[in-house]
């Protein structure tokens, strides 16, 4: 394997981030090791968010836009089809200025970066040469206060080492993108991890754009599609039953048992379906089951 050049892309989607985009410009400019490109996907913003991509534009060359319609938020499907406008952008703007990359990245609009953020995430790569997909931990600011948040998979901040990508046939076009493209890595032999000592920060206090419960009845939906058995989504949403705000459990289980009584379309791919019904329920087994051995013998 080549050794790595470093330098890496990211795309952007934004709708109505004024509030939001100026401070993660500013996280994003800060950073140890900046971007070759950075592509910000306008979703067809009716605030003042244009504006402000194009005076980053002015001051920052490694900053490009693309500007969409306004179309209908749907933070899942169609969030893929945006990314991979962004992508497919990214890849003609580097040809044709025969900007070279190794890595690629998203970024959600309401996130702050540590400036440390991809130096660090950088190191994980070179440490480890069969890690695919690479996140931060999510800390959610509330006022003053740094809430922990427990996502367990690469999120909104991910960084993709190139050949994983092209490995994993770049952004699905699929309900749960993120999901599913983490899956695919896995099936196809690479590491996908997220590291606890390399922060992000979300100002949004929710699972979407829409609030909580709307963030996890989406995440219920989410399961049903990918494939959860039964058991294991009752599972887990008993488990976030039992975190603040207690109703974000039953959120996640209306979006999953509305999908399974309307027998809702499901992912056509069946090695991702099956890896969610069977595989991926044996490794949380698995997972709590060493986790207690370590406790008994404490």
């Amino acid at each position: 394997m080549k050794k790595s050049n470093g330098h890496y892309i990211l795309v952007t989607p934004i709708k109505n981030e004024e509030k939001n985009l100026p401070n993660l410009i500013q996280s994003v400019a800060e950073q140890t090791i900046k971007p070759v490109l950075w592509v910000i996907v306008d979703d067809g913003s009716t605030d003042k968010s244009p504006e402000i991509i194009e005076e980053s534009k002015e001051k920052y060359a490694w900053i490009q836009s693309i500007r969409l319609r306004e179309g209908v938020r749907d933070s899942w499907y169609h969030l893929a089809d945006v990314l991979k406008r962004g992508f497919d952008f990214c890849f003609e703007y580097c040809i044709n200025n025969r900007i070279d990359f190794d890595y690629l990245g998203t970024v959600d609009g309401d996130v702050i970066l540590e400036d440390l953020y991809y130096e660090k995430l950088f190191k994980k790569f070179e440490e480890n040469p069969e890690l695919g997909i690479a996140s931060g931990r999510t800390w959610i600011l509330d006022g003053n206060k740094k809430i922990y948040m427990k996502d367990y998979f690469p999120g909104g901040v991910k960084l993709c080492r190139r050949n994983c990508f092209e490995d994993c046939e770049g952004i699905p076009l699929s309900y749960s993108w993120d999901s599913v493209l983490n899956t695919k890595a896995k099936l196809k032999g690479w590491d996908v991890s997220r590291f606890d000592d390399i922060r992000q920060f979300s100002v949004r206090f929710g699972a979407s754009a829409e609030g909580l419960w709307k963030g996890y009845e989406e995440h219920g939906k989410s399961a049903y599609y990918l494939g959860f058995n039964f058991i294991h989504a009752l599972a887990k949403g008993l488990k976030v039953s039992f975190e603040k705000p207690y109703y974000i459990g039953i959120a996640y289980l209306y979006g999953y048992f509305e999908s399974l009584m309307l027998r809702k379309r499901q992912i056509d791919d069946k090695e991702i379906r099956d890896y969610y019904r069977y595989t991926r329920t044996k490794e949380i087994m698995q997972f709590y089951f060493n986790k207690s051995k370590k406790f008994c013998r404490r």
